[in-house]
């Protein structure tokens, strides 16, 4: 009897973490209510650990698998994932990207017994596993480890198929294809500088003093973004989009020095293992550790929200508004096609994909923010359903596909700062001074596209990545796409010494920004912000590339627009940043491209 009760207890910790943990993961990624329910999870699941590594050889002899202990640290990876999701804490990213990787190297779901591998429940089991352990390494720009996941993930797709011929794969097939269409997009960049904000890149000592002694009259942290993208057949892996994936990358700070770097984890027969990495949690889960790097702020906390409806996504913007800290600003980004784009398709959910948005259904009404009001448009007229708008379902009906411009002025209560990036974006100038108590930051795309070449214009440019948002996150590789260069590793030295002359035009603009006494409120409150700060700054090399670049038809369609609008010493038509825009185009030997009527 006493045999029989350790695999009993053994059973029941597992039921008891799985239930906890079912709750943690549909709870919502937004907001900053407490969630006590966490360490809870994270207690049953270490208690669960302990206790199998302590009774291994008992639980071994009654029938315990390998891929069972493979599955418990699954479930703490998974978890630590989804917490980083709610969090935007690197520590929680990496701690999950520790936990795949010990799995995958102890090879918990290879080599069990003839009756395993004839499972189809662990089959899943196993590719649920690949395809989180490749989201997280996704996100962590470990691309080495992602073209090794895919392999695997490949072949064992195609021994399911033969393993298991009465069962379809196409679901795992269509993750696989997902993962190498995210893949082909960036993977000729994966060698150059990040999209986080990395102090060696972004920050300048030319302007460092200038930034220092700026204070405006009230500044502003950036504590929490909203990160939306809905296009026709973007480009995707699981329910992070291309924009989506670049964005969240963007607001966030680039571990630096030692502290994340990963070591060497050793593992013994036992299941025991040593780790010398300050972020291992794999046996010893410390709840209470500070794993922070002091070196950096926090990552501004952020729901990635895929494919919401209307009424979903002004749900999850009430709960962020109403949660949000004092001397706080929002970052609400949303790109999606408007009156002059295609009409979207209906997107098949794939069973088994990896969660990374919120639990939309989840959300409860903040009457405070989207109760019916009577807005105010451009004209002084109250808003009509038939103005324009942009789309956020399957299909062209108006209601809950629909987003107007005036469903966003509830949200100015408090301080905001927008990015619409869609070909209708400029109808969303009439947020600007129809705000409802705080002036809001508008930066709008163009309406469409710019290219060198007239006949890669009609392409579903939305399809691999917005040309906008790239400026705003990686602006030499948006002038790679405008220019139709390719890029290799032979191009290392003609991209860093671009990437010297945007700098040095950064540096100069920054100061600019600093020193200047027409700078608008709007834009000197979040001037401090570093992350916001360089998105302004790509902001106006992105309008001064676009509006000097030469082309057969002049039209206001292809230049994005700012609101309140920054001062004129930092306008496409200033001689210091014509100048800056002619030296890169020099050096990429593009200058016939371009028309400079300031130089």
């Amino acid at each position: 009897m006493a045999e029989d009760a350790v695999p009993k207890t053994f059973r029941a910790l597992v039921e008891s973490a799985e239930r906890k943990f079912a709750k943690v993961r549909d709870a919502p990624s937004y907001g900053r209510g407490p969630n006590h329910y966490f360490p809870k999870v994270f207690k049953a699941y270490m208690k669960l650990w302990d206790y199998q590594q302590k009774n291994r050889s008992k639980l071994v002899e009654s029938g315990l698998q390998r891929w069972e202990i493979g599955e418990i640290a699954s479930r703490i990876g998974q978890l630590y994932f989804v917490q980083y999701m709610r969090t935007s804490e690197a520590r929680f990213l990496l701690e999950s990207y520790i936990f795949y990787e010990a799995i995958l190297n102890r090879g918990y779901f290879e080599g069990s017994s003839f009756k395993a591998l004839k499972d189809r429940g662990l089959r899943f089991k196993e590719l649920r596993f690949y395809a989180r352990f490749l989201l997280v390494s996704l996100i962590l720009n470990r691309w080495e480890m992602v073209k090794l996941l895919l392999d695997r993930f490949k072949a064992l797709v195609e021994d399911s198929k033969a393993q298991f011929p009465d069962t379809t794969f196409k679901e795992w097939k269509v993750v696989m294809q997902e993962m190498v269409r995210f893949m082909k997009v960036d993977s000729a960049f994966s060698n150059t500088r990040p999209l986080r904000y990395c102090a060696m890149f972004d920050s300048y000592p030319t302007s460092l003093p200038y930034v220092a002694r700026f204070h405006a009259k009230k500044v502003l942290k950036l504590r929490d973004a909203l990160l939306m993208s809905y296009h026709r057949n973007e480009v995707k892996f699981a329910e992070l989009t291309t924009d989506t994936f670049r964005m969240l990358q963007c607001l966030e700070w680039e571990p630096s020095g030692s502290f994340y770097q990963k070591q060497t984890v050793e593992f013994h027969d036992n299941g025991t293992s040593t780790d010398q990495s300050a972020t291992s949690g794999l046996i010893d889960i410390n709840l209470v550790a500070d794993m922070t790097d002091p070196s950096l702020p926090p990552n501004p906390k952020k729901a990635v929200l895929y494919r919401p409806s209307a009424t979903q996504l002004l749900a999850v913007l009430a709960a962020i508004c109403d949660e949000l800290p004092p001397e706080s600003v929002m970052l609400i980004y949303i790109a999606a096609s408007g009156d002059s784009g295609q009409t979207t398709v209906p997107h098949k959910q794939i069973s088994g994909s990896v969660r990374t948005s919120v639990k939309l259904n989840t959300v409860h009404e903040r009457s405070n923010y989207i109760m019916p009001e009577t807005h105010v448009n451009g004209k002084g007229s109250s808003s009509h359903p038939s103005e324009t708008s942009i789309w956020l379902g399957p299909t062209r009906n108006a209601g809950s596909n629909n987003l107007f411009p005036a469903d966003l002025i509830p949200f100015t209560r408090r301080p905001a700062f927008f990015i619409i990036d869609s070909d209708n974006s400029h109808s969303f100038k009439v947020l600007h001074g129809a705000e409802r108590g705080e002036p809001a930051a508008l930066l709008l795309s163009p309406l469409r596209p710019t290219f060198k070449s007239q006949s890669e214009s009609s392409a579903d440019i939305t399809q691999n990545g917005s040309q906008f948002t790239l400026f705003l996150t990686a602006p030499l590789r948006a002038c790679w796409q405008i220019f139709g260069l390719t890029f290799s590793d032979d191009d290392a030295d003609l991209m860093e010494d671009a990437e010297s002359i945007v700098s040095d035009a950064f540096a100069e603009w920054e100061t600019i920004l600093c020193t200047t006494t027409t700078l608008d409120l709007v834009w000197a409150q979040v001037l401090s912000e570093p992350l916001l700060r360089r998105i302004i700054l790509r902001f106006i090399f992105c309008r001064s590339v676009l509006t000097c670049f030469r082309r057969r038809e002049e039209n206001d369609h292809y230049v994005p627009v700012c609101l309140p609008e920054l001062p004129d010493s930092v306008s496409p038509n200033s001689g210091i940043v014509q100048s800056a825009v002619m030296k890169l185009a020099e050096h990429l030997k593009v200058s016939h491209c371009f028309r400079f009527d300031s130089l």
